[in-house]
């Protein structure tokens, strides 16, 4: 069973604690941290960390890929701190290198990220009423069609509402003056007035007829700019009257400039983003969304694809679909599920396999993080797999012209998101390049992928050649740890130092892995985790306890890899554990390991000061 909680936990140390973090946030995959000093996280021990899948450091913010237990994990590092709050004020700018490609990627992606589930959902529930009323199932007429059909409006008419929210958020304004203020912008009554036959005036000057439903950049243009009126005014109003005044402030200041200048701006920009990508597509055509689909694994490893967000919902809202973005990422994710299917019928390792299954059906139904932090990322064939098809989805998406009324992941649950009212091939077309691309991806994986053959660790003892050779090899203990071999009689407890449990040796771990000192068997690794016992093949029981009084930890830091009963061999990896974090607490990491059974032995040491994993630690002979 999987500890959410002692990943939170881990992860937040890892990222600097609960201090160092401004904000946090989660999307599908990944935990997004804004830091205060970026210099505090240890990327390296986070990639290492039990329930971590990956690291993406981009200008103040750190991203932590979970997988599809980021909600878990996420609810759990919330109970161990406060990290939102302090809405009055802005937070101090982050330390570190301040690279503004970062920072504003950083922006857009608090934006626009916590808006996706609203706007997906919403498209969704729209296209499948389309889709069903194309059918004949529904007719546009009945009132279930119109409830929901107003209801997924709602959300989509209603989007400078909720980006509103979500940039005050991330401005550390108030939220709901900041909504009042993008409300404003869509009332009946302002709509009316931009709409006057020959204009309106405000102060003289002529207000631009712009339908503001649906845009996204009027209103976090609007909201920025009421921060600073908000921080501006906040540091001499008297507090008397700072309940009301500021805000009467922010409205009056506020909206006549939206109206007059933000408003309108906004707006340009959100159509010269669409009118460049556009452009661009028209350039290259159906060449532009092939291309897309093949560097989208490269883009979304390092976080890139955030950026064609702002886009894509500016895009959906207005001309009202997209063909570039969402159709190259269709292509793209059903690739990353085929080719992890493609592994996981290929693989003998059974842990591969099951890592590969998983991660294949989260990347059919659009989340694809799993299969390329998993998967792809590890292996080269699989990733030459996954570009190479999703270059060839992408090129008959791009040539079929498809279109995406959704912004959403693609995926098998999201098709609806290709229906459209005017082409009921869009759908069809979609679907066609769904089925190449998870062929394509398929059969590539499973044929160019093999099992990598582990190399043989410098330090381990070569395979054995006779039948004495191999008695000897069995009758001898290696290091399970990296760090220094010391005398059982050093270790500061006398139920090891007295040898009650049995004579051995013990080593100062330098690395947080323990491994198999010989072939055998897990006879059990204990409840708290922080010691196990083994039978090796010579008959030996050993027993390697991580640290003195660790059990007090009640698990916290240790991550078994075996189970009980489990055959192991020789270099195994059977647990690994938070070695800083143990000695941070205060406990001695001295590791015994004690052959338990050892009056059935004759126990010579051979080792003393600097081990690796594999090196000779103990000679064993069986008393006749």
């Amino acid at each position: 069973m999987k500890n959410y909680k002692q990943t939170a936990s881990d992860v937040l140390r890892l990222v600097g604690g609960e201090k160092n973090v401004v904000q946090v946030e989660h999307c599908s995959t990944r935990l997004r941290f804004t830091l205060a000093d970026t210099s505090k996280a240890d990327a390296a021990a986070l990639k290492k960390t039990a329930g971590v899948m990956g690291v993406i450091s981009s200008g103040p913010q750190c991203q932590v890929v979970i997988g599809n237990d980021v909600i878990e994990v996420y609810d759990e590092l919330l109970k161990l701190g406060t990290f939102n709050a302090g809405q009055a004020a802005a937070p101090a700018a982050p330390k570190g290198k301040k690279e503004i490609g970062g920072m504003i990627l950083d922006y857009m992606v608090g934006i626009f990220q916590p808006l996706v589930p609203a706007i997906a959902g919403a498209g969704v529930l729209k296209a499948l009423m389309v889709l069903l009323s194309t059918l004949g199932l529904m007719s546009s007429g009945d009132i279930a069609y119109k409830v929901f059909v107003g209801v997924a409006d709602a959300a989509l008419y209603y989007l400078p509402v909720m980006v509103a929210f979500t940039t005050a958020t991330k401005f550390n304004c108030n939220k709901l003056v900041s909504v009042a203020l993008a409300a404003a912008m869509i009332h009946p009554s302002v709509s009316a007035l931009l709409a006057t036959e020959g204009g309106a005036y405000f102060l003289g000057i002529k207000l631009q007829n712009i339908a503001y439903g649906g845009q996204v950049f009027p209103a976090i243009l609007t909201v920025i700019f009421m921060s600073f009126i908000e921080k501006w005014a906040n540091k001499w109003c008297p507090k008397a009257i700072r309940v009301f005044f500021v805000p009467m402030l922010c409205f009056g200041i506020g909206f006549p400039v939206a109206l007059v200048v933000l408003g309108p701006l906004g707006y340009n920009i959100g159509a010269l983003l669409t009118t460049v990508i556009l452009a661009l597509y028209n350039t290259l055509g159906w060449l532009a969304v092939a291309l897309l689909a093949a560097v989208l694994p490269f883009m979304i490893s390092m976080g890139m694809h955030k950026a064609l967000v702002p886009y894509a919902v500016a895009s959906i809202s207005d001309p009202g679909f997209e063909m570039l973005y969402m159709p190259a990422s269709l292509a793209h994710n059903i690739s990353e599920g085929g080719a992890c299917l493609g592994v996981a019928l290929k693989t003998k390792d059974e842990n591969l396999r099951a890592t590969a299954i998983s991660a294949g059906i989260s990347g059919l139904f659009g989340i694809t993080e799993p299969a390329l932090y998993g998967v792809t990322l590890q292996h080269k064939k699989v990733m030459m797999s996954v570009v190479v098809s999703s270059f060839i989805g992408g090129l008959f998406v791009g040539l079929m012209k498809v279109k995406a009324f959704v912004a959403m992941g693609p995926g098998l649950a999201g098709m609806a998101m290709f229906v459209d009212p005017d082409n009921g091939k869009n759908i069809l077309w979609a679907a066609v390049g769904l089925v190449i691309s998870v062929v394509a991806s398929f059969a590539l994986s499973f044929f160019l992928y093999k099992d990598e053959t582990p190399a043989e660790d410098e330090t381990a003892a070569p395979a054995p050649e006779t039948a004495a050779d191999a008695a000897a090899a069995d009758s001898t203990i290696s290091s399970p740890l990296q760090g220094k071999a010391i005398a059982l009689e050093e270790v500061k407890d006398e139920v090891f130092s007295q040898k009650i449990l049995g004579d051995g040796i013990a080593v100062v771990p330098e690395k947080g892995e323990l491994y198999a000192p010989a072939d055998g068997v897990i006879e059990s690794v204990f409840g708290t985790k922080h010691a196990i016992s083994m039978k090796t093949a010579a008959g030996a029981e050993l027993l390697m306890h991580i640290g003195m009084d660790t059990v007090k930890r009640d698990g916290k830091g240790f991550d078994p890899q075996v189970k009980d009963g489990e055959t192991v061999k020789k270099g195994q990896l059977l647990m690994k554990f938070d070695l800083d974090g143990i000695k941070a607490d205060g406990y001695d990491v001295t590791t015994p390991i004690v052959v338990t059974n050892a009056d059935e032995f004759t126990i010579k040491t051979v080792a003393e000061g600097a081990v690796v994993p594999g090196a000779a630690l103990l000679k064993l002979e069986a008393n006749k």
